[in-house]
């Protein structure tokens, strides 16, 4: 059974950056494609960056286009985000994710760690 354990969230100020961590528990594949997730309150949970496993192609929500990048090290089966030129926008709860090997969907989730950017 796959765990994931998401680090790395707080309290920053506008123009900050901020690096979160996933530990993933269990194996992981090639085809595997993993994501970040935010959920800020009152709103719907949006994705923000995917990456895959084996090749590191990425996808990345338009408003963190050039501010964050995502990465893995599959040696320590750990997934990253940098965030850079943090907004008070991006405010939320960070959830690290696993797609399922069915379909297109991320039924895999963390338990969120939360990102607080002041202005």
């Amino acid at each position: 059974q796959v765990q994931l354990v998401e680090s790395g969230g707080g309290l920053v100020q506008a123009g900050d950056s901020l690096r979160l961590s996933c530990a993933v528990s269990g194996q992981l594949f090639s085809e595997d494609h993993m994501a970040w997730f935010r959920r800020a309150p009152g709103k719907e949970q949006e994705l923000v960056a995917t990456i895959n496993w084996g090749d590191g192609g990425t996808y990345y929500l338009d408003s963190v286009k050039g501010r964050f990048t995502i990465s893995r090290d599959n040696a320590k089966n750990t997934m990253y985000l940098q965030m850079n030129s943090l907004k008070p926008e991006d405010t939320a709860v960070y959830i690290c994710a696993r797609q399922s090997h069915a379909d297109s969907t991320y039924p895999y989730q963390g338990r969120g760690t939360q990102v607080t950017v002041s202005s």
